[in-house]
């Protein structure tokens, strides 16, 4: 399966993703340099694989975030719409997003979880702040 790397290059000035390559629907693995801060997507960010932001990178969009196994980022993850992976989701500050959160294993976040409706976890969910969904 590809990997896909992405490093200050393929980010503008404000930390929005402009590399060529189409992350709407990679068939891969999408991976990140270390501190890089937020990485933000002006719309969704699929992989058919893991998604995985090193230490000090974390990840913004503004369409929902699905991976095929996991998703990990060394600081947050948030989206505008649903956070999806097939295995587990981790992220060493918060996870946030306006839709639902689901990972077929566990949750886990250094600090808060928040969903604009559901949480659910085929194993267990844990956050060092609070957890909190509409629904």
């Amino acid at each position: 399966m590809n990997t896909f790397v992405i490093t200050k290059k393929h980010l503008d000035k404000d930390n929005f993703y402009i590399g060529t390559e189409d992350l709407t629907d990679f068939n891969g693995n999408i991976e990140s340099d270390e501190n890089l801060g937020y990485v933000k997507f002006k719309t969704k960010l699929v992989a058919k694989g893991y998604i995985s932001f090193k230490a000090g990178s974390g990840i913004e969009a503004d369409g929902g975030i699905k991976a095929g196994s996991g998703i990990e980022a060394g600081l947050g993850i948030e989206a505008g719409s649903g956070i999806e992976a097939g295995s587990g989701i981790k992220a060493d500050w918060g996870i946030k997003t306006g839709s639902g959160i689901e990972a077929g294993r566990g949750i886990e976040a250094g600090g808060g979880i928040k969903a604009g409706w559901g949480i659910k976890a085929g194993g267990g969910i844990k956050a060092g702040g609070g957890i909190e969904a509409d629904w």
